[in-house]
């Protein structure tokens, strides 16, 4: 008789050892190691190694919720590593307790090579590792008829089973932990911003209250979130400091205690993801309050011949910012406040970079710690060095927000929407019914150059199937393209059109 643990049981070993020593080792994460959590340092080597389609396909499918989609991905992943190490371990004992090793080994080597990793940042996957191995060889064993000792089924799955919900218990208190970190929330809680310069205020027109169009100023909530960041840094404002360096005549480092006591300034900023397809909603406008970055540079003193500010994160996110961009009169800035409170952690607490009129992935970089002043042909950044292109201004794009359902009444339908190009201002907005002649929108007043400004046309829709389209003219006198492109390289364009049934 076969006295080896049957496959089905096998492998159900090795998927509860799997979750056992993934609790096990978040849990030591959030006790030792914030920052080193196995789950998301194998999850930001996946996001460093995977290729800029596959990052653009994940955005696109998943959008804001693509971390979410990844995690669970890789929780799939482990779940399937551990049954196939529980199969092996029956079949050629001890392999399968070595893959299961292998595995914390593998988070070890991306826990430790992470930007600035915590002290002791080998020990959760160490440690997750270890209860895995121990597990799959524990289990498999304990379940072979030829030991003296062999559970019984039932023996057998009380065991694993609780194995398995402890580990996913750990697993998702750790999780909450992390993200109510009690001392974290509380500094930034207590922190009270201070007194700036007024931004422009919002006109009275610019805001045309019709149900369902995005408003002016886009709540902290529902402000898009796209960066490469699975764990939000947790970076205690009394120990953050920048480093402007490089290129430059002197260093300068500046202080959290430093950066407040300077003159801050409100300024009101539209912010739009590179990765936004047409008619996407990864865009949103703020209030930020923040210093001018052109004066810390200037106090640096710029050498000649730097075109290029490569900005770096805590978590080792790099972006390349045109030097120009940082210099000019727009209101670049390191922002500290984001609509009239500190920062969200997720939006970069305690500091980020905020540059009116380019996508994010060059500009607006969180938990921004350094700014090197260089060039940009002795230096990349995260996303140039994946295929994108290097200096991404912020393409003219208009959007339709209503109607939002595709069912209407027919008749007269309000048209309504937004459009956008930071730095340069939005002239005029038209809208096309059915593919007819371009119809004059009305627009709101917009609060500056530097922000989308809301539209509306009413239009006649009588019964039947039909396609709204509408394109922008900027103040500088550019006419929206309608030749359709993706985000890759350097963000996406064509007109937006939906299709809506009157009835």
């Amino acid at each position: 008789m076969d006295q080896r643990i049957g496959s089905a049981a096998a492998a159900w070993a090795g998927a509860a050892s799997a979750i056992a020593g993934a609790g096990a080792g978040e849990l030591a994460a959030l006790l030792v190691a914030p920052q080193s959590s196995p789950v998301a340092a194998i999850g930001a080597a996946l996001i460093d190694l995977a290729p800029a389609w596959a990052k653009d396909l994940v955005i696109s499918l998943f959008g804001t919720a693509d971390k979410l989609a990844l995690l669970v991905l890789i929780g799939v992943a482990l779940i399937a590593l551990g049954a196939g190490a529980g199969l092996l371990q029956r079949a050629r004992p001890p392999w399968g307790a070595a893959l299961a090793g292998l595995l914390g080994a593998i988070g070890i080597l991306a826990a430790a090579t992470r930007e600035n990793p915590d002290p002791l940042a080998a020990v959760p996957s160490l440690l997750g590792g270890a209860v895995g191995a121990a597990c799959v060889f524990g289990f498999v064993r304990l379940r072979t008829r030829e030991q003296p000792r062999a559970l019984s089924r039932r023996g057998f799955l009380i065991v694993s089973v609780s194995a398995a919900a402890l580990g996913a218990a750990a697993a998702v208190a750790s999780t909450v932990g992390r993200a109510a970190d009690r001392s974290f929330q509380a500094i930034r809680q207590g922190l009270r911003l201070p007194a700036a310069r007024a931004a422009a205020e919002v006109p009275e027109g610019a805001e045309l209250g019709i149900a369902g169009l995005d408003p002016v100023i886009t709540p902290n909530r529902d402000f898009y979130r796209i960066d490469t960041a699975l764990i939000v840094p947790q970076v205690d404002p009394a120990e953050w400091e920048l480093r402007i360096h490089g290129l430059v005549e002197q260093e300068v480092t500046l202080t959290w205690e430093e950066l407040l006591a300077l003159p801050l300034e409100e300024s009101v900023t539209t912010l739009a993801c590179v990765s936004n397809t047409v008619g996407g909603e990864l865009v949103g406008t703020a209030v930020w309050l923040g210093y001018p970055i052109r004066h810390l540079l200037a106090r640096a003193g710029v050498r000649p011949g730097a075109d290029m500010v490569l900005s770096r994160s805590r978590g080792g996110f790099t972006a390349g910012t045109p030097l120009e961009a940082l210099t000019d009169e727009r209101n670049a800035i390191l922002a500290v406040g984001m609509n009239g409170e500190p920062l969200p952690p997720e939006h970069g607490f305690p500091v980020r970079m905020v540059v009116p009129g380019l996508y994010g992935y060059v500009s607006a970089t969180k938990w921004v710690i350094s700014l090197e002043v260089t060039r940009f042909d002795r230096a990349t950044a995260y996303w140039t060095d994946r295929g994108w292109s290097a200096r991404g201004p912020i393409k003219l794009q208009s959007r339709i927000d209503v109607p939002r359902q595709p069912r209407i009444r027919s008749g007269t339908t309000v048209v309504a929407g937004v459009a956008w190009q930071p730095n340069v201002g939005v002239e005029s907005v038209e809208v096309r019914v059915d593919g007819g002649p371009w119809q004059q929108a009305e627009l709101a007043s917009a609060i500056s150059d530097d922000t989308w400004v809301q539209w509306t046309l009413p239009v006649e829709l009588p019964p039947g199937d039909h396609e709204l389209s509408c394109r922008a003219r900027s103040a500088s006198g550019e006419l929206q393209t309608g030749d359709t492109a993706p985000p890759a390289p350097d963000g996406a364009t064509g007109w937006h059109t939906i299709r809506v049934t009157a009835a």
